[in-house]
């Protein structure tokens, strides 16, 4: 099945690197912060955007958070940790287990739901995020996708409770591209990509849908102008996959808005 070349000229992701690593500075500098912090999970998102946070701001102004449950892979975490080392960054090591058995503790009857207690992990990563951030009077940096936005594959409150998404505008071809032209070394710009929100989950096989296909329809008939006719066309793809992409985007809206309230009375 054909996909969409969404990758960029040597010229533009030098252009795509400047501006990522201007944004990050302007943030921190408008707020007036002392640096970022960030979880590393030794994906190929947040290993890019520590990346160019040590590149915007310095290795002495990102502190990196790897946050282990019991459902993380020891090559996931070994992975984060090689790229604190890397960087020469400051990172913790954090178990966050222990918080999960004390909201189950609290609430039993949500144990053996496992989404539940999944996005109950990614809640308590990012209280801890901000826990250290606000301690140390930094910023936290999202490592959100475009990919991953726009079909909701993020906890809301959750991998989304951040103050940026410094690559959000990327989709997950161009944030591999992006990784392999600043250097990341190869076995990580090519991981198989995983949330661990639970064990052997992988973001291919939860979405249903591979991440070549996603960016293409998203590019071409979600962000850009295809009717779902066209886009099957142009990527021999059939409409129920097309219908599937725009169904995720629709109904993960919420996720991407503020909470709303109801329009004043006159």
């Amino acid at each position: 099945m054909p996909t969409l070349d969404l990758r960029f000229s040597e010229g533009e992701l030098e252009q795509r690197r400047e501006h990522i690593t201007d944004f990050i500075r302007e943030r921190v500098d408008t707020a007036g912060a002392e640096g970022v912090v960030l979880g590393l999970s030794g994906g190929i998102d947040s290993t890019l955007t520590a990346e160019l946070a040590v590149e915007a701001l310095g290795a002495e102004n990102v502190h990196g958070l790897v946050l282990p449950a019991t459902v993380s892979s020891g090559e996931n975490m070994s992975d984060a940790e090689r790229v604190a080392q890397d960087l020469e960054i400051g990172y913790d090591v954090i178990e966050i287990e222990s918080v999960i058995d004390s909201l189950l503790a609290a609430y039993p009857e949500a144990e053996e739901d496992r989404e539940a207690v999944g996005n109950a992990r990614a809640r308590v990563r990012a209280v801890l995020n901000y826990l250290v951030a606000n301690h140390e009077q930094r910023l936290v940096l999202g490592t959100g996708n475009r990919s991953e936005a726009a079909v909701g594959y993020f906890t809301k409150y959750g991998d989304g409770a951040v103050d940026c998404h410094p690559i959000g505008n990327l989709y997950k071809a161009q944030v591999r591209q992006l990784a392999r032209h600043v250097g990341v070394p190869e076995d990580l710009a090519a991981k198989t990509a995983t949330a661990e929100l639970w064990a052997d989950q992988t973001d291919e096989d939860e979405m249903g849908v591979s991440y070549k296909t996603l960016d293409s329809i998203l590019a071409t008939h979600v962000d850009g102008p295809l009717s779902v006719a066209a886009t099957c066309r142009l990527l021999e793809v059939d409409a129920e996959t097309v219908e599937k992409v725009r169904g995720m985007y629709e109904r993960s809206e919420h996720k991407r808005r503020v909470p709303p309230a109801p329009e004043p009375l006159n």
